[in-house]
């Protein structure tokens, strides 16, 4: 049998899971649909997120540090603690308040940690301009602001703010970095070009930080950062040509938490604004973004059954 090595972008699996059920689970909230479909997203989403976690730590033979040092790869590496942060939040919360918060504080802190030490790696370790990529949003960007929503979750506002204002300020500057990036340098290589789907995340997830912070009211601030949002939505459209040329991959997990975000705002939006056929709105949302990541499902199902979805392992060296 051929050893197979799994990446870190693989946590993107679990992530876009989780996102998917937290759009379910509002729209449930919302009566549209029933709020058990999105708790079995959950629950798929936390099974997955723990096969990938032994997988990985058996692939990866104590070599965790390779992967955490890298330019590449190392951004993905968070996603392993920021996802069930956003499960407990999602999913254990709701019923469960006091388990809720102990581990939304444990995956907090190892989020806020992570983060701390690749900033750190990202100053000592130097890193060429053209290896930058979207993916660096997720350690502090997403990490912060899915730790403030997560922290209101459970209660913990002193916290929450705290984590908000981690985030908040990490997207203005790494975003600035990012953009002047993939503004002036090459295009990024075929296998990281689907991270461009990245860029609509930093702006939703703020806007659920926001959300969830007050109360899902649509303030002044979630308005702001929504106006952002449909910029970077809009941008998308012309990157359009540069996906459809891509070869089906394991990256391509990168549409989908970054979509479900946009969703998930999406719906935010109809519930508070109590449009004329809102629920028409709220299927059509729950429709696309389904669609979106259940093809991406059943595309890696398929890939993984042909042995086509995961590279083979590095060959020891002798």
């Amino acid at each position: 049998m051929v050893a197979v090595r799994i990446p870190p972008n693989l946590f993107g699996i679990p992530f876009g899971l989780a996102g998917l059920g937290n759009t379910w689970i509002l729209a449930g909230r919302g009566g549209a649909v029933p709020v058990w479909v999105g708790n079995t997203l959950l629950v798929i989403a936390a099974v997955t997120w723990l096969a990938v976690v032994v997988a990985y730590l058996v692939s990866v033979r104590g070599a965790i540090v390779d992967d955490m040092v890298s330019p590449v790869s190392g951004p993905f590496v968070s996603l392993a603690v920021i996802t069930p942060m956003l499960l407990a939040a999602q999913g254990v919360a709701p019923y469960e308040m006091g388990t809720a918060r102990v581990l939304v504080d444990v995956f907090l802190a190892l989020t806020v940690v992570y983060g701390g030490w690749i900033t750190g790696q990202w100053i000592y370790g130097r890193i060429d301009i053209d290896q930058i990529h979207p993916g660096y949003f997720l350690p502090t960007v997403a990490g912060g602001l899915i730790a403030s929503a997560a922290a209101s979750a459970v209660g913990q506002r002193t916290l929450a703010d705290i984590m908000l204002g981690l985030g908040l300020i990490c997207w203005l500057v790494l975003g600035s970095l990012i953009l002047n990036r993939l503004f002036t340098r090459p295009a990024l290589p075929a296998a990281l070009v689907p991270t461009l789907a990245i860029e609509v995340a930093p702006a939703a997830v703020a806007g659920l930080a926001l959300l969830a912070r007050n109360g899902g009211k649509i303030d002044i601030w979630v308005m702001l950062v929504s106006g952002y949002e449909l910029l970077l939505v809009i941008a998308q459209i012309r990157l359009l040509p540069a996906y459809l040329r891509l070869r089906f991959a394991p990256s391509f997990w990168a549409f989908t938490f970054s979509w479900s975000a946009v969703a998930t705002v999406t719906v935010h939006w109809i519930n508070e604004n109590e449009v004329p056929g809102a629920r028409v709105y709220t299927y059509v949302v729950l429709a696309a973004i389904s669609v979106l990541i259940g093809a991406i499902a059943i595309r890696s199902l398929v890939a993984t059954a042909r042995g086509r979805f995961l590279p083979s392992a590095a060959p020891p060296a002798s």
